[in-house]
C-alpha cells in the first residue's frame, strides 16, 4: 500500500536551493548528503538531487503544493518579504475552486500552491 509521494527535485547550487525552501518557504532541512538534500515543513517532504547542468530557463520540473489555510499570508509574506522571487501566476481563485499562485525556485522549478475555496 503506498504511504505517501515526495517529490525529488533538481538543483545547481546548493546554498541557493536551500536559501530559498529554507530561509524563504520555511522548510527545514533534515539531511544533507552532499549531491542530496532532504526537507520538510509540517509533514511535507521534498527531496533535491545535484544536476549542475540543468538550465533553469529549460526546466520542465513541477509540483503542486496544496495547503489547507493561509494561502494569503503566505503569498503576501513572500511579496513582502522576498522581492526576488519569481511569481509567475499572481494569486487568484480558479474555476476549479482552487487560490492558486505560481512561482519558480532557483533551479527554474514551477511550484504552484494552492488552498480549496470552496
Amino acid at each position: 500500500m503506498i504511504k505517501s509521494i515526495v517529490p525529488k527535485l533538481p538543483f545547481i547550487d546548493k546554498q541557493k536551493t536551500l536559501g530559498f525552501y529554507v530561509n524563504q518557504l520555511g522548510f527545514t532541512l533534515r539531511s544533507d548528503y552532499g549531491d542530496y538534500l532532504i526537507m520538510d515543513l509540517e509533514g511535507v517532504e521534498l527531496q533535491f538531487f545535484s544536476f549542475p547542468t540543468l538550465i533553469p530557463s529549460k526546466s520542465d520540473f513541477m509540483i503542486y503544493l496544496r495547503m489547507d489555510k493561509g494561502i494569503e499570508e503566505l503569498y503576501d509574506r513572500l511579496l513582502k518579504s522576498s522581492p526576488s522571487i519569481r511569481v509567475s501566476v499572481k494569486l487568484e481563485p480558479k474555476p476549479w475552486g482552487q487560490k492558486e499562485f505560481s512561482i519558480i525556485d532557483p533551479n527554474g522549478t514551477c511550484l504552484t500552491i494552492g488552498q480549496s475555496y470552496t
